[in-house]
């Protein structure tokens, strides 16, 4: 955002740039979700399309109506155009209109990931989600962003960037079940809980489950730092896999805990913006280019973080056991395991497929 100026800037310019964004949010979607649902394994495809398409829209949404104005335009009335409030309130406008552009966006791909998954998710249900999701992200985006705008110098950009990297690490038990709805796990549910943990060997504080309704998305994460991590596993994980499936794909994610697969990937991107703040100061081609090593790099060790994790799990449930699982959990979300002749550098995880076939090719 640019610095604010004495008199709040005209609201017409950016409030018509944010409605042309949103009619191509909306075109972009619709299309690019027509593109998907042709694909070889389209659900794989659709996050696909919402990493490369979506993220890039809303970060390049966030940009223009920076250069805009659209903050100091909409907040200055109110809050004048000077000082560290009226600054916060003019980001957290921008950065919820850009996510707005995102949601418009994403509104059209949700009847194709209903067929294309065969599944009952109304668009109004997982877009309100989605707004949900983005307002969280936003208030969270705001603060950093306050703060890089507040700093004199690099130094002082790259130790926000530290602060707020560590704090939403940190935080995440917590500002989660902001984003989604949650429930504490009571009876037999807790009862079973408890007993796959065990057998996973996943040690954490406590659990919450995920209300997913109708996206039926059967998935179990691990959030928090040393001392406080909390298991989120979703309500259709523990109605759709039985104990083995579950107790598998919960050693996958104890692994990754002692892994430090999480860490390694902030980490790696940590590392990267941090280097290319500095070039900001310092030489701009040689510190961008040891970026662009580094990320690869980075993800390398990610990777590698995740391979361990499987070995793990294999340890505890056996390998045959685990290539099962990671195949039932792809069949619970229609995906096809993907598999490549050459890994992506550019990515953090194994393709399922191949993750698959090493365990297999172990054995």
């Amino acid at each position: 955002m640019v610095p604010l100026q004495s008199a709040p800037p005209a609201l017409g310019p950016p409030l018509v740039a944010f409605v042309g964004l949103a009619v191509f949010g909306a075109g972009f979607g619709a299309v690019g979700s027509a593109v998907v649902r042709r694909l070889p394994n389209p659900v794989s495809k659709y996050r696909i399309l919402y990493a490369v398409g979506l993220v890039p829209l809303a970060v390049t949404a966030y940009v223009l109506l920076s250069a805009l104005e659209l903050g100091p335009a909409v907040a200055g009335p109110a809050l004048g155009t000077r000082g560290l409030p009226p600054t916060a309130a003019a980001t957290l406008v921008e950065t919820l209109a850009a996510g707005g552009v995102a949601v418009v966006a994403y509104a059209p791909t949700i009847r194709g990931v209903r067929t294309v998954r065969d599944i009952d998710l109304t668009t109004g249900r997982a877009t309100v989600q989605m707004l949900r999701y983005v307002v969280v992200v936003a208030t969270l985006t705001t603060v950093f962003l306050t703060a890089f705008e507040a700093g004199d110098s690099v130094l002082v950009s790259v130790v926000a960037l530290a602060v707020f990297v560590g704090t939403a690490y940190a935080a995440a038990p917590w500002y989660i079940p902001l984003v989604r709805s949650t429930r504490r796990p009571d009876g037999d549910v807790a009862d079973r809980l408890d007993r796959l943990r065990d057998e996973a060997g996943l040690d954490v504080r406590d659990t919450r489950v995920l209300e997913t309704g109708d996206a039926e998305t059967a998935s179990a994460v691990v959030r928090g730092p040393p001392g406080y991590r909390r298991l989120f596993v979703t309500d259709a994980f523990l109605g759709g896999f039985d104990d083995d499936t579950a107790t598998a794909l919960l050693a996958v994610q104890a692994g990754r805990g002692r892994a430090r697969v999480l860490l390694r990937l902030v980490g790696t991107l940590v590392a990267v913006v941090t280097v290319l703040l500095l070039a900001l100061d310092g030489p701009l081609l040689v510190l961008s280019a040891a970026a662009l090593a580094a990320l690869p790099v980075g993800l390398w060790l990610t990777r590698r973080g995740m391979a361990a994790a499987d070995d793990y799990a294999a340890g505890r449930v056996g390998t045959e056991t685990l290539a099962v699982a990671l195949e039932r959990y792809a069949d619970f979300h229609n995906l096809e395991p993907s598999r490549r002749r050459l890994p992506n550098p550019l990515s953090k995880t194994p393709p399922l497929g191949d993750r698959i076939d090493r365990l297999r090719d172990e054995r």
